[in-house]
């Protein structure tokens, strides 16, 4: 990609645990892209307050790292290659359809980044944007059978015109999104990140989502509905009334340094007027 420099590697690396470049390994891999989802949250605070979300590289390093935010897939997954080719991966960047809760058979536009990894002719997919149900490990592309990560399992099935990959979900393998290896360049991601952040119909317009991992965990907020799901337990659920409630837990459940107040919160009393 034309900006997949970044500006400081190291800060970049301290944020996940690491003092030094680690060797671009498969356990190298594993390691970054667990503690990413666990580090860095996803969110969608810019698309809630009808504000620009430019992915160049720079911008994305300032809202992150400068700005204490998190963000979604074009954001987190541009961030995390950036870093991969910085430590001599063989990676770059493919595209997906989501298909989480749509109906069956439905070909939805192409609006996911995540990457694609090779060691030595292997395939691993790898992705740190994919909100409440993002992977905590790379898969192997060219493998049908599950596949444990450190949270639920996950399968990547053969498709006519690509692949699909589904999660273990309650017992059942739900959908998450179609992908294939077309190339994609920066106008590919420019086009699909313009109508996530600006089309009526995106389904990020005007909604909260923010979803963050942990050690045998996964904490989502949804609207004003926040859940911690604990692998193996019932889900813990609860609904938010108070509008600077909601924002305190943005600050202290997912780790976000939230925009002004007086910004935020009619947004949010907005949101919970609708919920």
């Amino acid at each position: 990609m034309s900006d997949s420099r970044l500006s400081d590697t190291a800060r970049y690396l301290r944020r996940l645990g690491f003092d030094a470049p680690p060797p671009p390994t498969l356990e190298t891999l594993r390691q970054l892209q667990w503690r990413h989802t666990a580090e860095f949250p996803f969110e969608t605070l810019s698309t809630l307050l009808g504000q620009p979300v430019p992915i160049d590289l720079a911008s994305v390093e300032r809202k992150v790292f400068e700005q204490g935010r998190g963000g979604y897939c074009y954001e987190l997954n541009q961030l995390f290659l950036a870093l991969l080719l910085e430590l001599g991966f063989d990676a770059r960047g493919i595209s997906g359809r989501v298909v989480m809760n749509a109906p069956e058979g439905a070909w939805p536009a192409r609006t996911h980044r995540l990457s694609l990894v090779t060691f030595d002719g292997v395939r691993y997919i790898t992705d740190v944007g994919f909100g409440g149900m993002v992977p905590t490990a790379p898969l192997l592309l060219d493998s049908r059978d599950s596949q444990s990560t450190p949270h639920e399992a996950y399968r990547i099935d053969s498709q006519a015109d690509g692949y699909l990959l589904r999660a273990n979900v309650a017992g059942e393998w739900r959908p998450m999104y179609l992908f294939d290896l077309q190339r994609q360049e920066d106008i590919d991601y420019i086009v699909g990140n313009w109508y996530v952040s600006n089309h009526p119909e995106s389904p990020f317009m005007g909604r909260l989502m923010v979803a963050r991992t942990g050690d045998g965990l996964r904490k989502t907020l949804n609207g004003n509905s926040f859940a911690l799901h604990r692998m193996g337990q019932e889900s813990e659920r609860r609904t938010i009334t108070n509008a600077d409630a909601l924002i305190d837990l943005l600050e202290t459940e997912f780790g976000l340094r939230v925009p002004p107040r007086e910004l935020l919160r009619p947004a949010v009393e907005h949101l919970l007027v609708a919920a």
